[in-house]
């Protein structure tokens, strides 16, 4: 069992907590220890129930060689920088795959990669270092996703998607196959993308017309 500081703990972190804790209750194997939390605000610690104490600010924490961390901050700059600057002070980080997710033997996760409740991850899938694919999420086969992206629910990628780096996909956006994204970009929610993105591109419809249900006369 390895000793787990999660990094982060605001609503992000809290998530990842209780996704630990459910799924190894469920699967009845403990592979995981959470020890604490870091966070440079300590009201985000108050606003939620976490497993363990507060164990202070991010910025100055000194690097326990004894334990394992896990990134709990959903905010691509800080996610990307404080991760960066941890491993540089030679931190460990692990993967968490939730035992309600379904991922391919195919399948290759890089370091640090977390997979949410009730994802799909199909066929050759390779997902790289720190992504994270939130819940429900289906990655068709064949998708290559690169690293320190950040996959709201219910993201659907089709085969062959390509995706880059620092991406911020929005809630149920979607791809149709063959699809490739460059970096940095944001796609707002509900989009499909039937066209390729380059990089630093944010993605969004401007819907001009607005549907008014009116009730049939009793």
């Amino acid at each position: 069992m390895k000793d787990i500081i999660i990094i982060g703990a605001g609503g992000h972190g809290a998530e990842i907590d209780e996704y630990i804790a459910y799924s190894q209750k469920q699967s009845g194997i403990t592979k995981y220890n959470v020890i604490g939390f870091l966070d440079d605000d300590p009201g985000s610690y108050t606003s939620y129930q976490f497993s363990g104490p507060y164990m202070g600010g991010i910025r100055n924490h000194k690097i326990r060689k004894d334990c394992n961390y896990i990134i709990g901050i959903a905010n691509l700059k800080y996610r990307k920088f404080f991760v960066d600057k941890f491993l540089s002070e030679g931190a460990k980080f692990v993967s968490f795959v939730h035992h309600n997710a379904y991922v391919s033997e195919s399948a290759k996760l890089g370091q640090g990669v977390i997979i949410c409740p009730n994802a799909n991850i199909g066929p050759n899938v390779s997902i790289g270092d720190f992504s994270l694919i939130n819940s429900r999420c289906s990655l068709g086969h064949d998708t290559k996703v690169g690293k320190f992206n950040f996959i709201s629910p219910n993201v659907c990628f089709s085969g062959f998607t390509e995706i880059g780096d620092e991406n911020l996909f929005g809630i149920n956006s979607a791809t149709i196959p063959g699809i490739k994204i460059g970096d940095k970009n944001k796609i707002a929610a509900g989009m499909v993308l039937d066209r390729n993105v380059a990089d630093d591109s944010v993605v969004f419809y401007r819907h001009k017309e607005r549907v008014i249900a009116i009730p049939k006369p009793k």
